[in-house]
């Protein structure tokens, strides 16, 4: 039996108390030494702790340096500032000797004055240098503590069993401190705007600060979340009802938390919301001046963390999905539906007390799962789609890939509205600007990023739209049949327009109501001008096929042909008053305004607004309107032409009978033949136009005619140098009462509509003595109510008139 080590062996130390060891060096000894045999390995554990207590040491030493180091470039500054202060005590001791012993010289008074001046300078330069100084010495405390509390944290993080509370303790500690700093840092980028250098260098210290306390937090929250059972288990949907809003027995972890779990997140959750909104107040510093507005508003950090392993998750069942993506949305949108009430009830309050404005809860949590579901169309459902297009145009086999297409758009559609209601029940109003909240509850916002499949999408609509549209424009009762009396524009009573207008304005507003659902005004102008632009071009090309085969088959002169194309220019008509009401819409005024590079805002589209948009043409049919006015005018025009050529070819032998203007009264009283005919031919032509034609059309086209025929009948009979008698002036005044009283039916006074035939008449009918001896100058004319007649034409009817009597 070996003998004992005696008490006072210099090798053997007696264990201090147990009540003076502190809980980590219990902590340690317990998990290190619990049994005998961890007795065999002290020597290798003492060896450990030897090496870190070296490296302990040498940190220690380090920071002794970087102390010592601190303290003799701030005794530095203290020695320059108490030069440049002894400074200006010399200067002051010398100003008052100077002036205890004033001088009666003038020049020596000039010379104090230039003293006090640069003494006043000086004394200015020694304030800001001293500022300076004493701001810099401040910053630099204020970034060392905040670099102090980041190695703590990186520290106790890097240890094997950190200590929760000190670890949010001392980012709590960095934390306020980064803010403290921040203060600084903006009074002095507005005091003294000059400092440029020392600003940007503490922005440097801080940014490798943040650089890794944010991750820090971020990782730390990652983990808390983990620990509570983040993310739940998604629950399984039917595949026969996937939109089914049948509850789930999975419960929602946030709501389960308790106890110090609950006040571990609640602290994480709100360390976050602090270091995001120190980097909004960071950004809005820097980029003072500048266009910031897209560049603060970031998505919610917290809710990124809760997104961002759903999505994960998620995308483990999307990818069993490709071929019906039906479930896709129906996956996300029972997700963003079950847990968005807690957004509201649980974590809102949270947000309003780390005071981060302008965030809501509800709607980052509906933005960022719209958000990942739009990240997986863009990479996996859309290009799949885009490569089975390319693939058909390549073969020319036709395949279900554009019908696919039109299928995800509707799906994208309807999943929009739902989400964009859910954010609507709590009270939000959905903005419809640009990057603004219906930009971020859009899946449609892959279409942003990816304009070329905007223009493809585009394509396969205006195909989709063609190919319904075609068939029934091909087919002839579409033509003739009557589908509206109720007119869109207030004013006119009747268009007459043709049922297959019905189906271009259905088909139109079904383009228009898709386009609806896109995000951005420069978006919904470009699918507009590459749908429904060219779909109302094609239906006017066939208004135009079908009046060019009406008049080359008859020339116009069947009333067949001429109610074939007035069915078409009613047809013109009635698209034209839809799409002009469509532009007065604030949806159009929008793209209006985008289109001309003007837009601001769409709360406030005035009068004013509306009426440069129409003035400078800048409507998004603003070129369609005007090709079917064009149109319109045309053919009205040539309806007009061609029944007043057949009135000139029925009158021919009426005008050339000169000598019916010198028979007698009684043989007057009998109307020539041919102007008989002549008349029921225009009546039969008005009356066919008026029974086809719209109201307003129809007025401009028997307008336009009675112009035609006031000029045919003045230059071929009034200004023919025929020579007019009592009996020929009475038989004119009775062929010209036949015509008015045709055009009677449209209007009070149609002689008004023949101005110079009428005034023509009015001289004729002038008695004998009026005429003599009277010379036609402006003032005879203006005093006997001539207005539409020349001196020159005035004075060769007078010559004209002959008096029996």
């Amino acid at each position: 039996m070996g003998m004992a080590r005696p008490t006072d062996d210099p090798v053997t130390r007696p264990l201090p108390p147990y009540t003076s060891l502190s809980s980590h060096a219990l902590y340690f000894i317990n998990s290190k030494l619990s049994s005998r045999e961890d007795l065999d390995g002290a020597p290798t554990v003492l060896s450990e702790l030897q090496v870190q207590s070296d490296a302990l040491d040498r940190t220690l030493s380090e920071l002794n340096e970087e102390l010592q180091s601190h303290l003799t470039r701030h005794a530095s500054h203290s020695n320059r500032v108490g030069a440049l202060f002894s400074n200006v005590h010399s200067q002051l001791d010398d100003l008052r000797r100077s002036s205890t012993h004033p001088s009666s010289d003038e020049g020596s008074r000039r010379g104090m004055g230039e003293e006090l001046q640069a003494l006043a300078k000086e004394v200015g330069r020694v304030e800001t240098v001293r500022n300076y100084a004493e701001t810099a010495l401040k910053l630099d405390t204020l970034v060392g503590d905040v670099e102090d509390a980041v190695s703590s944290t990186m520290n106790r993080t890097l240890r094997r069993h950190p200590s929760t509370n000190n670890l949010e303790d001392m980012r709590a500690v960095a934390l306020r401190t980064l803010k403290l700093t921040e203060d600084v840092l903006s009074s002095v980028t507005k005091m003294h705007p000059r400092w440029t250098r020392l600003v940007s260098a503490v922005d440097h210290r801080i940014d490798r600060a943040l650089a890794i306390l944010r991750p820090q937090a971020i990782a730390d929250h990652r983990a808390l979340l983990a620990s509570l059972g983040w993310p739940p288990p998604l629950s399984t949907i039917s595949s026969s009802n996937p939109y089914t809003k049948g509850s789930t027995d999975v419960q929602n972890p946030l709501f389960t938390m308790e106890g110090d779990l609950k006040l571990q997140y609640c602290e994480s959750f709100l360390a976050l919301c602090g270091l995001q909104e120190l980097q909004r107040k960071r950004k809005s510093r820097q980029l003072e001046g500048h266009y910031k507005d897209i560049a603060l508003h970031q998505p919610l950090w917290v809710i990124e963390e809760l997104v961002n392993p759903i999505s994960i998750v998620s995308q483990r069942h999307f990818s069993k999905w490709i071929e019906k993506p039906e479930y896709i949305f129906a996956l996300i949108y029972k997700i963003t539906r079950d847990y968005v009430d807690s957004m509201d009830d649980l974590l809102q309050p949270l947000v309003d007390e780390a005071m981060l404005s302008g965030y809501s809860c509800r709607e980052e949590w509906i933005s960022a799962m719209v958000s990942s579901l739009s990240t997986y169309l863009a990479k996996e459902i859309f290009p799949r789609y885009v490569s089975q297009l390319k693939e058909e145009s390549e073969t020319g086999i036709q395949t279900q890939a554009r019908i696919s297409w039109l299928h995800l758009v509707d799906l994208m559609i309807a999943f929009d509205k739902r989400v964009q209601s859910l954010a609507a029940q709590s009270g939000v109003v959905l903005s419809i600007q640009e990057d603004g909240t219906m930009q971020n509850m859009s899946s449609m916002i892959v279409f942003c990023d990816r304009p070329d499949w905007l223009d493809l999408w585009a394509e396969i609509e205006l195909s989709d739209v063609l190919h319904k549209l075609n068939p029934q424009m091909e087919d002839d009762r579409n033509w003739m049949s009557e589908g509206h009396r109720a007119s869109l524009v207030s004013g006119q009573d009747e268009n007459k327009s043709p049922l297959i207008t019905s189906a271009v304005v259905r088909c139109l507003s079904s383009v228009i109501d898709r386009c609806r659902s896109l995000p951005s005004i420069s978006l919904r102008s470009r699918f507009m001008k590459l749908t429904g632009v060219p779909m109302i071009n094609k239906f006017l090309d066939r208004l135009r096929q079908r009046c060019q085969e009406a008049e080359g088959l008859t020339a116009l002169t069947d009333d067949n042909a001429l109610t074939k194309v007035a069915k078409s220019v009613n047809a013109a008509n009635y698209i034209e008053s839809v799409l002009k009401e469509y532009c007065e819409d604030v949806f159009f005024l929008e793209m209006g305004l985008n289109q001309s590079g003007t837009f601001e805002t769409a709360n406030d589209l005035s009068d004013t607004i509306k009426s440069s948009i129409e003035a400078s043409g800048n409507g998004i049919f603003h070129e369609e309107i005007k090709k079917l006015e064009e149109f319109r005018t045309e053919w009205f025009e040539k309806l007009s032409t061609v029944v007043l050529r057949g009135f000139d070819a029925l009158c021919r032998d009426y005008i050339k009978n000169k000598k019916q203007w010198q028979e007698k009264s009684e043989e007057a009283l009998t109307l020539s033949r041919s102007f008989i005919e002549a008349m029921d031919y225009l009546q039969g032509k008005l009356s066919v136009m008026e029974e086809g034609l719209n109201k307003l059309d129809f007025t401009r086209v028997w307008r336009s005619l009675a112009a035609g025929i006031d000029k045919l009948i003045f230059s071929s009979i009034l200004m023919s140098n025929a020579k007019f008698h009592d009996g020929g002036v009475e038989r004119l005044y009775n062929d010209l009462t036949v015509l008015f009283g045709v055009f009677g039916a449209w209007c009070l006074r149609p002689e008004g509509f023949f101005p110079k035939v009428n005034e023509g008449l009015k001289l004729l009918k002038t008695a004998k003595k009026q005429l003599k001896n009277t010379y036609a100058d402006e003032r005879w004319l203006k005093e006997n109510g001539i207005r539409h007649l020349t001196s020159a034409e005035v004075e060769k009817i007078m010559k004209n008139r002959v008096f029996t009597s």
